[in-house]
C-alpha cells in the first residue's frame, strides 16, 4: 500500500494530488506527516510542498469542476478526519471526468462522503458563530477560546472581522494550539501560548457575573429541558460559555 505523506498544509495536500495524477501511483491514502503510522505493509512516500504544482491543481479544480468544488474540498481538508486525503483525491479524479455535475452524482460513495463531511464542518462553523464568547483582557484585547471538533478557526474569522472591526481580538483554538490574531486591519493565524497568563479586566469579571445572573433570572424553571439543551448544543461546547449554569 502506498501512502503519500504531506506537510499538513492545504498546498501540501494539493501537491500530493498533483503527484498522484502524474505519477500514476496506486495511492491508498494521503496522510499529514503528524499522523504517520508505522506499518510494514505501507510504503510511505514523502511529497514536498510545491507552490506551482499546488496552484496548477487549484486552477484545474476551479476550471474543470467548479469553485463550489474547491470550497467543499477545503472544508473536507479542514475536517482532519481519517482518510480525508484519499477521499479528496478520488473526488477530484471523479470531478475531472464529470465536471460541475459531480456533486449531483449522489449514488457515488465518494460524493456522499464529501457531502457528509462538508455538512458536518459547515454546521460546526455556523454553530460556533453563536457560541463563541469573548472576554476583555487587562490589556484591552478581546479573547475567545474554543475547542471545535474541526479546524474551523479560519472559517469563522471573517465573520468576526466584520462584526468587531474596531477591536483587537484573538480567537484561540485551545485544542490545536493556534489562534487568529486581529489588529483592526487584518487577521493572521499563528501558534499561541497557553492561557495561564491571561488576566481579565476587573470590570469584565463583574460583567460576566451579571450576565450569569440575568441568564438565571429569565430561565423558566418548569420549562428547563436538559435533554433538549444537550441535543441543540452538545455539552462539549459548554466549557467556554459565560452563561452556563
Amino acid at each position: 500500500m502506498i501512502h503519500y505523506i504531506y506537510d499538513g498544509s492545504f498546498d501540501g495536500l494539493l501537491t500530493a494530488v498533483y503527484e498522484a495524477y502524474y505519477r500514476k501511483d496506486n495511492v491508498y491514502d494521503i496522510v499529514p506527516e503528524d499522523n504517520i503510522e508505522e506499518n510494514f505493509l505501507v510504503q510511505n512516500i514523502f511529497i514536498p510542498t510545491d507552490g506551482e504544482k499546488s496552484r496548477t491543481v487549484y486552477k484545474s479544480i476551479e476550471n474543470k469542476i467548479s469553485r463550489e468544488a474547491l470550497r467543499r474540498i477545503f472544508y473536507v481538508y479542514l475536517s482532519e478526519l481519517p482518510k480525508h486525503g484519499i477521499i479528496i483525491l478520488k473526488y477530484i479524479q471523479l470531478g475531472f471526468k464529470l465536471g460541475a455535475q459531480v456533486d449531483l452524482n449522489l449514488s457515488n460513495d465518494i460524493v456522499l462522503m464529501m457531502n457528509n463531511i462538508y455538512a458536518k464542518v459547515s454546521r460546526e462553523r455556523h454553530g460556533m458563530l453563536g457560541l463563541l464568547r469573548f472576554k476583555e483582557l487587562e490589556n484591552g484585547i478581546f479573547y475567545g477560546a474554543i475547542e471545535p471538533d474541526y479546524n474551523i478557526i479560519g472559517l469563522i474569522a471573517p465573520h468576526f472581522e466584520s462584526r468587531m472591526m474596531n477591536e483587537n481580538w484573538i480567537i484561540h483554538d485551545v485544542k490545536r494550539g493556534v489562534g487568529v490574531f486581529y489588529n483592526k486591519k487584518e487577521w493572521v493565524i499563528r501558534n499561541i501560548k497557553p492561557t495561564d497568563s491571561l488576566v481579565m479586566k476587573e470590570e469584565e469579571e463583574e460583567y460576566q457575573e451579571l450576565w450569569k445572573q440575568y441568564f438565571k433570572s429569565i430561565a423558566i424553571e418548569n420549562k428547563i429541558n436538559p435533554k433538549l439543551q444537550k441535543r441543540n448544543m452538545p455539552m462539549r461546547y459548554w466549557k467556554y460559555l459565560v452563561e452556563k449554569l
